[in-house]
């Protein structure tokens, strides 16, 4: 009787801000791991997504948007997505039916000359044309002629069974990397800190929600709630004041809001008390930025 072949490998997302590379990974993985809001730059780690079968093992990689680094906390982000360049079994670009085609060259003739197996994605086919989308097919054939091209909607999960079976087609046979009953690399703090970050992100304009990073104090679980107390940084005094709101009305907004969400997260009653503090200029001090689990 012929032993069963064990396959797994790495399958990293990757692509321009806002091309909805966050919902196809939450979609693939049938789990909201990473955080989806209309604004650029919302995912700033390399989250996995892990998705176990008994021969099987797909780990899948959201990454930061492709983007020209301003300031360190950038420059960590980009590193990211480099090393998901270099590490992967597969890559998953993901486009959409609006972005310029010739978005980022360097990192298209990156994947021109790429030895790994790209799978690109155009997504959002949900608001475009049929003819819209035979020819940018079209034109992606001639800039990435290697690569097999798929026209997909990761928000309505149309076309998706297609990806995870040539995945499965081009991992290579492999042991298992993570326990099987594992989702993700992350813990429960990381995630309750990109809440918070995302009530931020939905809830402000402007500069404030770039400058602003989340940190858990403490985590207490009891046998009926869980106690959570965390900072909002800011880079700057007069952030503060903003993300406070008058008589601390909007910090309370966000808190509410936030707690709703982890209490579904985590299955179980929080109480969650929010902090605010400065840290002058965070996203260029490598101290800091080590400290926020970014490389610095």
């Amino acid at each position: 009787m012929a032993l069963k072949v064990h396959k797994s490998g790495f399958v990293n997302i990757i692509g321009n801000p806002n091309v909805g590379k966050s919902t196809l990974m939450n979609a693939l993985v049938g789990e909201r791991l990473s955080i989806i809001t209309s604004k650029a730059q919302t995912t700033r780690h390399r989250i996995l997504g892990i998705v176990n079968g008994e021969d099987f093992q797909i780990v899948y990689s959201d990454t930061p948007g492709i983007l020209n680094p301003k300031y360190k906390l950038q420059e960590s982000m980009l590193k990211f997505v480099n090393t998901a360049f270099d590490d992967a079994d597969v890559i998953l670009y993901v486009t959409d039916v609006k972005e310029k085609l010739n978005k980022n060259e360097k990192y298209i003739e990156k994947l021109a000359k790429s030895k790994t197996p790209v799978l690109l994605l155009i997504n959002k086919i949900d608001i475009s044309s049929q003819e819209e989308v035979v020819q940018l097919i079209q034109q992606w054939q001639t800039i990435l002629p290697d690569a097999e091209i798929y026209s997909i909607s990761a928000l309505r999960k149309f076309n998706l069974g297609g990806i995870f079976d040539r995945v499965l087609e081009l991992l290579p046979e492999g042991p298992e990397y993570y326990p099987k009953d594992e989702l993700t690399d992350k813990n429960e703090r990381f995630f309750v800190e990109e809440i918070i970050r995302e009530k931020i992100l939905l809830k402000y304009q402007k500069e404030i929600p770039y400058s602003v990073e989340i940190a858990v104090e403490s985590f207490k679980v009891e046998k009926k709630i869980i106690r959570i107390s965390a900072v909002i940084y800011v880079a700057r005094n007069t952030q503060k004041g903003i993300i406070i709101g008058k008589g601390g009305d909007m910090l309370k907004r966000v808190g509410t809001e936030a707690r709703k969400d982890i209490e579904g997260f985590l299955g179980k009653k929080v109480f969650l008390e929010l902090f605010v503090k400065v840290r002058k200029d965070w996203r260029d001090n490598d101290n800091q930025l080590r400290k926020f689990g970014y490389s610095g």
